[in-house]
């Protein structure tokens, strides 16, 4: 009873580690200098998100090479149909 409550535990912690990191997807990067000692956070929505946030303390921006955006919801629109008829 014991290991099987363990072994549960274990998958609900590597469930709820999996899916926050799922949710961090963003596009740019911070690459921190100075006392930061070269960090990085790449939880930033727009370059400006990013550059306001090393702004004063030193570090650069960039573009997240593993982002990759959500997939577009697909379309539901009724198909077009042509209102002339042909004769």
């Amino acid at each position: 009873m014991r290991h099987s409550l363990f072994l549960l535990a274990i998958l609900a912690a590597t469930t709820a580690l999996a899916d926050r990191a799922a949710a961090q997807n963003y596009p740019w990067c911070a690459q921190y200098s100075g006392n930061m000692g070269g960090s990085m956070n790449c939880g930033f929505s727009t370059q400006a998100q990013c550059m306001e946030d090393v702004s004063g303390i030193g570090g650069f921006c960039m573009l997240n090479n593993t982002y990759q955006p959500p997939a577009s919801a697909p379309s539901h629109r009724a198909p077009k149909h042509n209102a002339r008829k042909n004769s």
